[in-house]
């Protein structure tokens, strides 16, 4: 695993989209000076990277982009989430640190050590995290003086059956959750994800996880930004636990771009 040139890109659309397409976990890419804070051998790591790691939704925005007639903007993560994971909140306010895995994960998806109980996770929040929120937030910054408005749709997957670190996954596992947000999920914006997913045998609601990213510099105070979490079931594109994509991504590819367009229009 060789150091990556580029931790994030931001890949531009067409002039009017207001819409992010969002890929924060699809990259099983560990730079060389960050794998050496992994206390795990390399077939343990290539392991959790199948358990971890949201194959292929890089593709599905991809394809999804192309297809749109509007193309949307797409902002992906060049890194695995084992680096830094973006969406985690870099403090004690994160939920997930119960279980070691905050804005840098501590243990496994099985709950098993990652890193030395001795690590200092700042130096990997300055380098990564710090400047992949403010290349977002100066995304959506682009898109509301652009359009007047900005919709970030992220696209992650999860497995068909729970992992141990999982705190919500005795809940319904439908073949896409939409996670949504009280103050940036406008229910036009729910409708039109619930029409554009129907024929994958079903959507739910934050089950098994909820929630939006946000840049914090808009969350909970500017409503022209919008937001919602796609994840989509494994078992509905690929193979479990880190195999390859099967038919189902280019139907799937094919919802996404019918839902940037319902939302463009």
């Amino acid at each position: 695993m060789n150091d990556a040139p580029d931790s994030f890109q931001l890949l531009p659309g067409a002039a009017d989209s207001p819409v992010i397409l969002h890929v924060p976990h699809s990259s099983r890419v560990i730079p060389e000076s960050v794998r050496d804070s992994i206390v795990l051998d390399d077939p343990a790591l290539e392991l959790e990277l199948d358990h971890i790691t949201d194959s292929h939704t890089a593709e599905i925005a991809a394809a999804a982009a192309e297809a749109a007639p509007t193309g949307p903007w797409r902002f992906v993560n060049g890194l695995s989430r084992l680096v830094i994971d973006p969406e985690r909140f870099p403090d004690e306010r994160e939920e997930m640190l119960a279980v070691g895995m905050g804005a840098v994960y501590t243990h496994t998806t099985h709950r098993e050590r990652l890193r030395s109980p001795d690590l200092d996770p700042q130096p990997l929040i300055d380098r990564y995290f710090h400047p992949y929120a403010e290349a977002m937030t100066a995304a959506v910054d682009e898109r509301l003086a652009a359009t007047g408005r900005a919709v970030v749709i992220d696209i992650h997957s999860y497995p068909t059956d729970p992992l141990p670190y999982e705190l919500h996954g005795d809940g319904p596992r439908p073949p896409v959750c939409l996670g949504t947000d009280d103050v940036h999920t406008p229910p036009q914006l729910l409708a039109h994800a619930e029409r554009a997913f129907g024929g994958f045998g079903g959507t739910g609601i934050n089950s098994p996880f909820a929630g939006t990213y946000v840049p914090l510099k808009f969350y909970g105070k500017d409503p022209r930004v919008s937001a919602l979490m796609i994840e989509i079931r494994r078992d509905v594109y690929m193979s479990e636990p880190g195999g390859p994509a099967g038919p189902g991504l280019a139907a799937l590819a094919g919802a996404v771009a019918h839902l940037v367009q319902a939302l463009t229009d």
